[in-house]
C-alpha cells in the first residue's frame, strides 16, 4: 500500500518544480506610476509567481543610480528619452524597450472648486504657492514648465514655485495645503473614470511635449525569467486595464 508520504512526494516534487523558477524582479519605478504598479504586482505574481520589488522616484535619479550600478533589472521610466539613453549607451537588453504608457498632466487643488475645469485659475495667479516636480529630473516637472511657457506664465508665477524632487513629493506639497495647487501626474488623482478628491484642470496634450513612458530590460535582469515576465505582463490585457483605469493612454 502507497503511503501517505509516498503519494505527497509526486505533489511536492512538482511544487518544488514550480517554485524554483519562480524569482523576484528588482524595478525602478517612476513615481508617478507608484499606485498602477502597486495593483499591477498583486496580480503579476499570483499569475507568474514571479515577485516585484519595486522602488520609486525621478528618472533622472534612476539614470544616475543605474549608471551607478544600482541593482535594478527593470526600468520603468516617466519618459522616452531617458531609456533611449540607456539603450544607446548599452546599459540595456536589445529591443526590450517599449512604451508602456502615455502620461498625462493635471493642475491639482485639495479644495474642491478652488481649480476650474479650464485651468483658468493659474493665468488669475492670486494664489501663493505652485508645486512643481524638479523638471530636471522628473519629466512631468519639464511638462509643467512647458505649460507655463506656452501659457505665457513663466516669470509670472517664478516667485511661487515650490519645488518637490519627484512628482509624489509636488503631489505631497499640495495634499497637506503647503501649496494651493500644483502640477501633477493624472495618476494621482484619477481612478475608474473620475477625479478621487479636490479639483483639477486635466492639462490639454498640446501644451505640452508627448509624456511617453517608457520601460526597458536594463542589463542586470538580462538572464532574468522574472524580468521578461514582468514586461511581458506589462504588455497584456490585465495591465492594460489597470493601466488605462489611472488615466493614463497607451
Amino acid at each position: 500500500m502507497m503511503t501517505r508520504v509516498s503519494r505527497l512526494a509526486p505533489l511536492l516534487a512538482a511544487f518544488a518544480l514550480g517554485t524554483a523558477h519562480a524569482d523576484e524582479v528588482q524595478v525602478a519605478v517612476a513615481a508617478n506610476f507608484t499606485a498602477p504598479i502597486q495593483a499591477i504586482a498583486a496580480d503579476f505574481e499570483k499569475d507568474t509567481g514571479h515577485k516585484l520589488v519595486a522602488a520609486y522616484g525621478a528618472t533622472g535619479q534612476f539614470y544616475t543610480q543605474i549608471k551607478n550600478g544600482a541593482p535594478f533589472e527593470v526600468f520603468l521610466s516617466a519618459d522616452d528619452t531617458t531609456a533611449q539613453k540607456l539603450e544607446s549607451e548599452g546599459a540595456t537588453v536589445k529591443g526590450s524597450r517599449f512604451t508602456y504608457a502615455v502620461g498625462t498632466l493635471a493642475l491639482w487643488s485639495a479644495k474642491e472648486g478652488y481649480v476650474d475645469a479650464k485651468g483658468d485659475v493659474l493665468k488669475k495667479n492670486q494664489f501663493k504657492h505652485l508645486s512643481i516636480a524638479n523638471p530636471k529630473t522628473a519629466p512631468y516637472g519639464l511638462a509643467a514648465t512647458q505649460v507655463l511657457a506656452r501659457e505665457g506664465l513663466t516669470d509670472k508665477v517664478k516667485d511661487k514655485l515650490v519645488e518637490g524632487q519627484n512628482i509624489t513629493q509636488a503631489y505631497q506639497f499640495v495634499s497637506t495645503g503647503n501649496a494651493e495647487l500644483g502640477f501633477v501626474a493624472l495618476s494621482q488623482i484619477y481612478k475608474d473614470g473620475k477625479v478621487t478628491g479636490g479639483s483639477a484642470w486635466i492639462v490639454p496634450a498640446s501644451l505640452h511635449d508627448p509624456i511617453k513612458q517608457d520601460a526597458v530590460i536594463l542589463n542586470k535582469g538580462k538572464d532574468s525569467a522574472a524580468a521578461k515576465a514582468l514586461v511581458d505582463y506589462l504588455k497584456g490585457p490585465k495591465a492594460a486595464a489597470v493601466i488605462k483605469s489611472y488615466g493614463y493612454e497607451l
